[in-house]
């Protein structure tokens, strides 16, 4: 039997690998995620019937509970609020490996140094879930949060927490072990408490992987091959994830993760309080649409929020089909409030995945553009990235949607980008403000574009 169930283990381990790698791409994403849930439904029914599992009808009931309670959320979440979910859910990971980790201790374990990384990571990732949640959702502040000595308090925890550990090894005292644990999740609280809206993206992928690596301590606890198996493959692809992230950034991983441990004291220019932002309507836009050549779309968050994808894509179908203009879609690495996101809206309003191109790809081509049409995005345009040192998304690679010949920006209102800093380009000479819902903007340009 134990022989089989390492067999169905490795099936499945490489059926999570699969679905990684299908989730690599838009084209296979959905068969990745397929494969993915199949895979997990195995491992579930293959550690119900392990010899692990005494009382089968309790795991099972808890299970088909938790799965319930899983859907439920699922069907009921909007576009716009999966990365505060992804967050709470991935604060949940952590938190399991915790409970799991106490329990183990409880039961007389003499796995040690297994349990110990797996509270330290899981409460790590637990808390710092929960401040990313907390962000995203707008209970606290999304702006950098900062105080004296702040570095220097995380480093002292840090080594307490590296001391208890080495303690509890030798002493073997549950007290110990609890008060490592709650050190943990104190510091989780501490390293992301600072990190600012800009790099959300990143921190939700770095916690992902804290997950992963929990889970992995946990496997050697319990002597779980699957749970090592997909600890390492979650941790490995969230590692790897954050790198991607934070290098087309051009950040380290150090700084976000400390929260920017040597960015400067950030000051905030006045000097667009002395300009005037020029207004448009719908009809202007369309009127330069319909006469232009090439168009980029750059979404942002603001489309999220008005579910503007679908009238996008109807947008640009109608400019590509009955004024045969160009029409392709710039997306940034951290546009949205986590990785992919606008991927994941343009490829749900079935946009054609030949018109979307990365940063790299088409920055170049908006010194050739006659229209970039920004919707509701801001700090991935904001040209402050590449000429103040005291902003605090210097150095993070922008889309150059200000080369372009005329700029269309759809926003409510002037209000400052997630990461708390204000646009100079709302104020530029070839920049026209659309302002208004972006799903009822488009909509306007539409009816325009289908009249003329």
């Amino acid at each position: 039997m134990s022989g089989f169930i390492s067999f169905i283990n490795i099936i499945t381990g490489i059926m999570f690998i699969l679905a990684i790698r299908g989730l690599s791409s838009p084209q296979t994403a959905r068969q990745g995620n397929l494969i993915g849930i199949f895979g997990m439904i195995i491992a579930i029914i293959t550690t119900l019937f392990s010899q692990q599992v005494n009382d089968k009808v309790y795991p099972l009931i808890i299970t088909l509970f938790g799965g319930g309670v899983g859907i439920y959320i699922a069907l009921k979440t909007k576009m716009t609020s999966l990365p505060q979910t992804i967050a709470i859910f991935n604060g949940l990971g952590g938190l399991s490996a915790v409970f799991i980790a106490l329990a183990s201790i409880i039961s007389g374990s003499t796995s040690y140094l297994d349990n110990s990384i797996g509270i330290i990571i899981g409460g790590i990732a637990f808390s710092g879930s929960m401040i990313a949640f907390a962000k995203l959702q707008g209970i606290i502040s999304s702006q950098i949060t900062k105080f004296n000595h702040q570095h220097l308090l995380n480093l002292i925890l840090t080594f307490c927490i590296l001391s208890l550990l080495f303690i509890f090894i030798i002493s073997h005292n549950p007290i110990i072990f609890y008060i490592l644990g709650i050190s943990t999740i104190i510091l989780g609280i501490l390293l992301v408490l600072p990190i600012g809206g800009a790099d959300m993206p990143v921190i939700i992928s770095i916690l992902n992987s804290y997950s992963g690596w929990a889970a992995v301590g946990i496997g050697f606890s319990l002597n779980n091959v699957l749970l090592i198996i997909v600890g390492s493959i979650v941790g490995a692809s969230g590692s790897i994830l954050s790198y991607i992230m934070v290098k087309s950034m051009n950040r380290s991983l150090l700084n976000v993760i400390t929260g920017g441990l040597s960015d400067f004291d950030r000051l905030q220019s006045n000097e667009a309080e002395t300009k005037i932002a020029k207004p448009a309507n719908a009809r202007d836009a369309a009127f330069i649409m319909e006469n232009a050549n090439k168009i980029i779309i750059v979404p942002g968050y603001g489309m999220a929020v008005a579910q503007a994808q679908y009238v996008l894509k109807e947008m640009a179908e109608i400019l590509q089909n009955k004024y045969h203009v160009e029409v392709k879609y710039a997306i940034h690495p951290v546009a949205g409030r986590m990785p992919g996101h606008m991927n994941v809206l343009l490829a749900e309003a079935n946009v054609p995945y030949e018109d979307v191109f990365t940063l790299d790809d088409i920055n170049r081509e908006f010194i050739t553009t006659d229209v970039a049409y920004v919707i509701g995005a801001n700090d991935i345009t904001n040209p402050l990235a590449k000429t103040d040192i005291s902003s605090p998304i210097y150095g993070m690679p922008v889309l150059d949607v200000e080369k372009s010949k005329t700029i269309f920006f759809v926003k409510r209102s002037l209000a400052n980008g997630y990461s708390g800093i204000e646009n100079p380009l709302f104020f530029a000479e070839n920049t026209l403000m659309l302002y208004g819902d972006a799903k009822q903007i488009t909509e306007q340009i539409v009816t325009n574009l289908e009249n003329d």
